[in-house]
């Protein structure tokens, strides 16, 4: 594995302290119940679930009898008269049912006789009634019983003593998000060291006939068990809209008809349904499902052991699994890079999401957006790391390839910078070699001194850099007052002997020009360049950590040695035959050679055909008559 720099090994253990710090905190605030931003964004994606789960059917042993706008009528107006609840509450008594809960706050007297009539019904029928719990505002309304988090009443409204005899009592409050949607039923209430049973658990344990047994993580009622979440609990798991818990209208056991029949056997809670009477709640399947149905879903849940299940194992995978995703996530932006660092991190938050519906299907609930808020620190803070340690590592390059150019040509260092395997084997290729040399620099140079004989060679080394560029040429290395100069080093091409005459056509004139207009010069300056066309071996010369990229070769060593045939000759150009056969005869036309000659070269058997230009006087004589 490559050793990171020491910046980015900062980069890299701040992100996973992030990582850690972010996963741990909104675990322990999961775990302990605590209220964050998170429960909005986690309530709609639970919302979600329930609908890609679809509805489910309801347990067949609870029933509602719903108080609608059918029974509203038959009893005569709302709120229902004593008596005609009372004669309601004969009905169902009398076709047997397994208990009877009654989901209206009976708190004040009204006629005596109808309470009367009604207390009398109610403890006939032994009757779960409803009451209320008032909870302050703030952490007060927490406290701790038998090692629970349980909701602590400031009051508790109570049914009215004319019905508190042979009945039982059961408080109707539940717990719902910001949006009004119940999400919770909590069991028990804390009343001054007293603890109150809720409507459904007081009715599930009459209907089973079994005493609850209740442990932190569990409640048992008869063979039902039901997992509990914080504050013993039961998250509820909606079985779909409005009726699809069993209901029946009240009116129909008031007229006595015969699909009243249902409640036989059956656990019955009565409860308003009529539209307009305020008592609902907005669910997941339903904006308006009434209040008696959310009792008899938790009702059901405590019956058959189908609710929900949340509770400390699945707020410990939760944690698990906000640290796991948020390690994960910090270590992908060390290693990867950027794109495929938040690609893989898709993935991840996705198999997550996955994770979460598949478990919902099976009843568990298991927290979304609590490990994918433990990963938003952690890709905000690993990406903007990371643009800022990129940018500073590309400027870096960037300073690197500068200085680079400014030892290399622009196009070798730009290869190089792409491509830095460049000529790590050596090429033999076809090139184009052109030299060239200042004539008389020497007594110059040593008349100026060497500062300014640097700066002479500086407009000098400009000018060949120009003029070579300009026809796509590569300065390999300026020697002094002389070049050596290839076409065909970095990207071969079947015109690098054209473009290498170009050249030369153009850096003669040039360099007499600026030659001319150099005082140091006196006019007396010229320039000897000799060029030719052949085999050349490309190759980094050096030792490992300090190498060259150069060309060598006969060819060379051939095209260094026309300097000195243009010296004999008196001309500043001379190319080989090799060169004007290469370079095509429409090249060669337009060149322009005053003369060809067939001449040794030093070191060399083998006489060369050359062409020349640019001759003084003298020599143009010489060569018009050798």
């Amino acid at each position: 594995m490559r050793r990171l720099p020491a910046v980015r090994l900062v980069h890299a253990a701040l992100l996973v302290a992030i990582a850690l710090g972010t996963a741990l905190q909104l675990a322990a605030w999961h775990r302990d119940g605590r209220a964050t931003p998170l429960d909005r964004v986690e309530n709609a994606l639970l919302d979600l679930r329930f609908h890609l789960a679809g509805p489910q059917a309801a347990p067949d042993p609870v029933v509602i009898v719903g108080i609608d706008d059918a029974a509203i009528a038959e009893a005569g107006g709302f709120p229902v008269p004593r008596a005609a609840l009372a004669r309601l509450v004969r009905a169902i008594h009398d076709r047997n049912p397994r208990a009877l809960g009654i989901d209206l706050l009976l708190l004040d007297p009204r006629q005596p006789e109808d309470d009367a009539a009604l207390g009398a019904a109610l403890a006939e029928a032994r009757a779960v009634l409803a009451g209320a719990a008032v909870f302050p505002q703030g952490p007060e309304g927490v406290a701790r019983s038998e090692g629970a988090r349980l909701p602590a009443a400031e009051r508790v409204l109570r049914p009215h003593d004319r019905f508190g005899t042979g009945t039982g009592f059961g408080l109707t409050n539940i717990a719902a998000d910001h949006n009004g949607t119940p999400r919770h039923l909590p069991l028990l209430v804390a009343d001054n060291g007293n603890l109150l049973p809720s409507l459904p658990l007081r009715l599930a344990a009459q209907a089973s006939g079994a005493e609850p047994i209740l442990r932190p993580d569990r409640i048992t009622i008869g063979p039902a068990v039901s997992r509990l979440d914080l504050g013993l609990s039961i998250p509820f798991r909606f079985y779909g809209p409005r009726g699809t818990l069993r209901t029946i209208s009240a009116a129909a056991l008031l007229r006595g008809e015969r699909t009243a029949d249902l409640v036989g056997g059956r656990v019955v809670l009565v409860g308003t349904t009529a539209f307009g009477t305020g008592d609902t709640y907005a669910t997941p399947y339903d904006p308006v499902l009434p209040g008696v149905e959310v009792l008899a879903t938790g009702l059901a849940h405590l019956l058959s052991g189908d609710g929900l299940v949340r509770g400390e194992a699945q707020r410990r995978i939760d944690a698990a699994a906000a640290l796991v995703l948020a390690l994960g996530s910090a270590l992908l932006l060390v290693l990867a890079p950027p794109a495929v660092a938040v690609g893989l991190i898709g993935l991840l938050a996705l198999a997550w999401v996955a994770a979460t519906v598949a478990a919902f299907s099976q009843g568990f609930w298991l927290a979304t957006a609590l490990p994918l808020a433990a990963m938003v620190p952690v890709i905000g803070f690993g990406l903007g790391g990371r643009l800022v340690l990129d940018r500073r590592d590309a400027d870096a390059h960037a300073r690197a390839e500068r200085a680079l150019r400014a030892f290399h040509p622009p196009r070798l260092a730009a290869r190089l910078a792409a491509d830095p395997g460049f000529l790590a084997e050596p090429l033999v290729q076809r090139a184009a070699i052109l030299f060239l040399d200042l004539a008389g620099f020497t007594g110059v140079s040593e008349r100026l001194g060497p500062l300014r004989t640097q700066s002479l060679l500086k407009g000098f080394h400009a000018l060949v850099e120009a003029r070579i560029s300009r026809h796509g040429g590569l300065v390999v290395t300026f020697m002094g007052d002389g070049a050596m100069c290839v076409f065909g080093l970095a990207d071969p091409s079947p015109d690098d002997a054209r473009r290498a005459l170009a050249a030369a056509l153009d850096l003669v004139p040039a360099i007499r020009a600026w030659l001319a207009g150099e005082p140091a010069f006196g006019g007396r300056g010229d320039l000897r360049v000799g060029v030719h066309d052949g085999t050349v071996v490309v190759s980094r010369l050096g030792a490992s950590d300090h190498q060259q990229i150069t060309a060598t070769g006969d060819s060379v060593n051939l095209a260094s040695r026309l300097m000195e045939v243009g010296k004999g000759l008196g001309a500043a150009l001379v190319v080989s035959d090799d060169l004007l056969a290469a370079a095509g005869p429409e090249s060669v036309a337009a060149a322009g050679f005053e003369g060809r000659r067939t001449v040794s070269i030093r070191g060399r058997e083998q006489k060369l055909t050359v062409a020349f230009r640019w001759c003084n006087r003298d020599a143009a004589t010489t060569a018009a008559n050798p």
